[in-house]
């Protein structure tokens, strides 16, 4: 169940580079989610300065410094910043629950997820399942499933932990493996905090309940696959903007090159960056700057493509 008061709590982390992401993840929570309250751990000093004058409705934030604890302050030199914002996310849980004795689930989300429908719909197999824990699969498109050896079958970005004894005994397990090693390669079947998640099925089969609407959890994996099935009739909770880049004042990477989404798909992407653009124009009020990030592509031409041409890189008139 969620909080006594209805409250359904979420947790997130980013640094100033994700912070148009992380403020686009919070405008879809307040389109679609019903009462909802979003802690965001600030991974740099920057951001913390930035969300605090910004002032975000129905968000708690949580100061790095406030959430490390000796063991991650142990491994941080040694791991580079998306290295210990991985190591750090089993941690995020704990840190919410030791700040609201009233909290009884929390989850976390990856700040490129974008909410297209009220996340109770997911969150409500966890209760019909009466398990402690809810993961959710890649659900890579028979095309991609070459990445699941090195991605692992289940991804981190939507994950939710009650407060439990069951669900603290996986929580544990999760953070000393991810204190142990998680780094940005793949090794021995391990890939930073993710493929660590691919052995819960068998060690906590009575704890972790596996979200069955893959359907309903769409990214650029998968859109494509899902939208051919369903004859254009796409209808996510949420869609994974992974890979999604500001490249430039008005430029941006949708997605890695080795993916396509389709024309319904394409439809997500608008929404995703109308509401991007909303977000960007707040940082301009506050006279903040843009933060620009390098993109995956290989190929300098398409960044003259078009938006309905299906590109990876699109052009944007204003924002």
């Amino acid at each position: 169940m969620n909080s006594p008061d209805g409250v359904e709590h979420f947790v997130t982390l980013f640094d100033s580079n994700f912070l148009p992401m992380g403020m686009t993840l919070h405008g879809s929570l307040m389109n679609h989610a019903t009462s909802f309250h979003l802690w965001i751990i600030c991974m740099d000093e920057q951001v913390e300065e930035q969300l605090t004058r910004i002032a975000l409705p129905h968000v708690t934030l949580l100061p790095l410094r406030e959430v490390e604890t000796r063991e991650l302050l142990a491994v941080k030199p040694g791991r580079n910043s998306r290295e210990y914002c991985w190591t750090v996310t089993p941690f995020s849980f704990r840190a919410v629950f030791q700040r609201d004795g009233s909290v009884q689930r929390v989850t976390y989300l990856d700040a490129d997820l974008f909410f297209f429908a009220d996340p109770r719909i997911l969150l409500g197999e966890l209760n019909e399942s009466g398990k402690d824990v809810l993961i959710t699969e890649h659900a890579f498109a028979p095309e991609h499933s070459c990445f699941l050896a090195a991605s692992g079958r289940f991804c981190v970005q939507f994950l939710t932990f009650r407060r439990t004894a069951a669900a603290a005994k996986v929580m544990g397990w999760w953070q000393e493996k991810c204190l142990e090693w998680c780094f940005d390669r793949m090794e021995e079947e391990r890939f930073g905090d993710q493929k660590y998640l691919d052995l819960w099925p068998e060690l906590f089969p009575h704890e972790v309940h596996i979200l069955r609407r893959t359907e309903k959890t769409l990214a650029p994996w998968n859109v494509n696959y899902v939208e051919e099935k369903s004859c254009g009739n796409i209808d996510p909770v949420f869609y994974h903007f992974q890979g999604l880049r500001i490249t430039g004042v008005r430029r941006v990477q949708l997605h890695n090159e080795n993916y396509a989404v389709g024309r319904d798909g394409q439809r997500l992407y608008d929404e995703y960056l109308a509401e991007l653009g909303n977000c960007i124009t707040t940082l301009q009020r506050f006279g903040m700057a843009l933060p620009l990030l390098n993109g995956y592509l290989t190929t300098k031409g398409r960044l003259l493509a078009l938006i309905r041409r299906n590109p990876c890189v699109v052009r944007l008139r204003s924002w």
